[in-house]
């Protein structure tokens, strides 16, 4: 079990926002803002580095295409110069840029709806992302949703319902394609709230491949509940709780503990 440190980049800034809050007529500064970083994308990931952790994401927050997108894309490049091979990368990723990415100096490339589109799985797309990065550098986001009593990965900034139930089954399935997995609980992201229980239960029972969960983390508390339902195998990341991004809880506290 490992803390995974994350650089959100929303128009060109390193954010921490409300993840549920992100829609297609939010792209341009519209959406929930727990924090707006003064620092740029490069500090954080000095920062660290500096700590010895690896395996972070960077995510790109703004829809590919547009200025804002690009806007992003700047900030991570001087994150990936200063730590080369330190994080992966998500973020409007295709089979047209995911090399690209990882030329900047990203270790992975994180996929969801370029795979995940119209609520449907386009595995074609899948294959050909496969085939160009190579399973080694490749993560799928199945980030969920609750529908009822289940969960259900949602695409197009978490606002759209697949028809892919999340389940060890689909994990399992969907494993031949990947290196890792990234899941947020959507329903919690950005609200430091408490975990989704659920979620970590299902996920401490995958067998064979890294997963990193994501939600709702608030307190020490929730990082043990992680561990104790995640049986020590499910990593995290925290993002509006930590103290450097105007939370209480303390990445050197946490690095110490879960490097």
């Amino acid at each position: 079990m490992r803390f995974r440190p994350c650089i959100d980049i929303h128009n060109g800034k390193v954010k921490q926002i409300v993840g549920g809050s992100l829609n297609d007529t939010g792209l341009c500064g519209k959406v929930r803002e727990n924090y707006v970083s003064e620092a740029s994308a490069a500090y954080y990931a000095l920062l660290y580095k500096s700590l010895g952790l690896k395996g972070g994401h960077i995510i790109f927050l703004n829809r590919q295409g547009t200025d804002e997108y690009d806007a992003d894309i700047n900030q991570a490049k001087e994150a990936f110069a200063e730590y080369p091979g330190g994080f992966q990368a998500g973020g409007g990723i295709t089979c047209d840029n995911a090399e690209s990415i990882l030329d900047m100096g990203a270790s992975h490339v994180i996929v969801t709806s370029y795979v995940f589109k119209d609520g449907k799985v386009y595995y074609d797309n899948l294959k050909k992302l496969k085939y160009i990065v190579g399973k080694e550098h490749l993560v799928i986001d199945l980030s969920c949703r609750k529908q009822g009593n289940d969960y259900y990965v949602v695409t197009d900034r978490w606002q759209r319902f697949t028809d892919v139930k999340l389940s060890e089954d689909v994990i399992t399935m969907f494993s031949e394609y990947c290196d890792e997995f990234l899941v947020h609980a959507v329903d919690v992201e950005g609200k430091a709230s408490g975990i989704e229980p659920d979620v970590v239960t299902m996920l401490g029972r995958i067998k064979g491949i890294p997963v990193t969960y994501a939600g709702g983390i608030a307190s020490c508390d929730d990082i043990s509940e992680i561990a104790r339902l995640g049986r020590n195998k499910v990593d995290f990341t925290v993002g509006s709780a930590l103290d450097i991004f105007g939370g209480t809880l303390s990445l050197n506290d946490i690095a110490k503990k879960y490097c």
